[in-house]
């Protein structure tokens, strides 16, 4: 999976850059007001005065312009004036630079704030040899602090809201990946202490991440698995209650075949236990073959299957018994449809619902396999007998496996078969219904997806 495309890297991409931008801009304006406000060493403008002059005095011009170099480093700028003129450049703004002179000219010293976060200062001191200067500085604070204290202060600051921030994010990236696990563990915990019916239940949440993915696919899988062990215990249960029946038989015509007072009394128990256990060996495959196909295990591989050449295949192989029942095979197969999926599966399927007509179907009549395009996409096999039917309250029902209706009460069979179609056909996504005929009849139909190659 491309983690580019995962909206969790994005949540987590986006929120480390929200903190980072975010210890940018606030960090450094809380650090700033911390410089400003926080701050007790005030600056002292006379003793600031008297360093500008003895640079002067000492050094020249150059000297005074080393020293205002160091000031400006430290975030004041600063200047000597004499006679208002300044003794080295000096940066200041468009008013102040309008007002200084009336400033320099006020004759006494002044502190004032020319606007907010501004400090202008103007201080006279006397040099040694009697001349008067007048110190001029401006300065963003009101206090003194040297350079690297300034710089320290800052890098604690960010560090320290960066921690907080990206500790503060973390924890709610952390929570929000955290409690869809909690509820993913709590869930299979739940499932592996054999509650099955044990959900995340996210189904409808406005989460859309890979975890809430996670979970429905999860509820999925429980849900699947809930229903296969349903039915493994349904199946089970029917099993165990049809056996009871065949064995109970079997051991009473052993009985009876053991009592027997001549070889040919015995003769016919043995071959009515034959019978029996003939029963069982369908029945145990009828089962053996619903469950794997319950399992969604076919157990062979797909390949294009030509429905037309099946329906005709399974009319030949009907035709004997079709005979003995009196009943006329009509096919109808003339549509062009090949399905992707097992031919086998699909043979048995197909086998199962033209016994049942037969077996159903009133004799002197016939029974009707016909193959139609629905459309593009799907195609048809219905199998239609003339017989009885079905009541309609138990058609619903004629899929179940084990189950058999009220006409089929004097009929052989185990109920199994068209169990075994309905998840044939659901295996190769298709669907299988019934219904009474208008003029009498049952008729089963089969709808299946056409193959890809068959749709141009």
């Amino acid at each position: 999976m491309n983690p580019l495309r995962s909206s969790l890297y994005w949540r987590l991409l986006l929120g480390f850059c929200l903190a980072n931008l975010v210890v940018l801009l606030v960090g450094g304006a809380l650090a700033q007001r911390f410089i400003e406000y926080s701050t007790t060493v005030e600056i002292d403008w006379p003793a600031l005065a008297q360093d500008a002059r003895d640079a002067y005095q000492t050094g020249g011009e150059p000297g005074l312009q080393a020293w205002v170099q160091q000031q400006r480093h430290e975030g004041i700028e600063a200047t000597l004036f004499e006679g208002g003129r300044p003794l080295s450049p000096m940066r200041l703004y468009g008013p102040i630079q309008r007002d200084l002179p009336n400033l320099l000219g006020a004759g006494h010293d002044l502190l004032m704030q020319p606007r907010p976060g501004m400090y202008l200062a103007v201080q006279a001191v006397a040099g040694d040899d009697g001349r008067s200067y007048q110190l001029v500085a401006l300065s963003r604070s009101h206090t003194r602090l040297r350079h690297h204290a300034r710089q320290g202060i800052l890098l604690s600051v960010q560090t320290a809201l960066s921690l907080l921030l990206v500790g503060a994010i973390g924890w709610w990236i952390a929570r929000s990946v955290a409690r869809p696990v909690a509820a993913l563990r709590a869930a299979t915990q739940r499932m592996a202490a054999g509650e099955l019916s044990a959900r995340v239940g996210w189904r409808g949440s406005s989460r859309r991440d890979e975890l809430a993915q996670l979970a429905g696919d999860f509820d999925a899988m429980a849900e699947r698995i809930e229903a296969l062990v349903a039915h493994d215990r349904g199946v089970l249960q029917d099993l165990s209650h049809e056996l009871r029946s065949p064995l109970a038989r079997l051991q009473l015509i052993l009985d009876f075949a053991e009592r027997s007072s001549s070889p040919a009394e015995a003769a016919g128990y043995f071959r009515q236990a034959e019978q029996e256990i003939a029963r069982l060996d369908r029945l145990t495959g009828e089962m053996l073959a619903l469950s794997r196909l319950e399992g969604g295990l076919p157990g062979m591989q797909a390949e294009s299957v030509d429905l037309a050449a099946l329906l005709r295949d399974a009319a030949a192989r009907a035709t004997l018994e079709a005979r003995a029942r009196h009943i006329q095979l009509d096919v109808q197969a003339d549509a062009e449809a090949r399905v992707t999926g097992n031919a086998q599966l699909l043979e048995r399927a197909i086998d199962n619902v033209l016994g049942n007509a037969i077996k159903f179907g009133t004799p002197g009549t016939s029974v009707q396999l016909m193959l139609d395009r629905v459309d593009v996409h799907q195609v048809e096999l219905t199998v239609r007998d003339h017989g009885p039917g079905v009541p309609e309250a138990e058609l619903a029902m004629l899929f179940r496996p084990f189950f058999r209706g009220s006409n089929a009460a004097h009929a052989d069979g185990l109920g199994l078969g068209l169990g075994i179609v309905q998840r044939v056909v659901q295996v190769h996504g298709g669907s299988v219904r019934a219904a009474n005929a208008e003029d009498g009849g049952l008729a089963v139909t089969l709808r299946l997806p056409l193959a890809a190659a068959a749709l141009s």
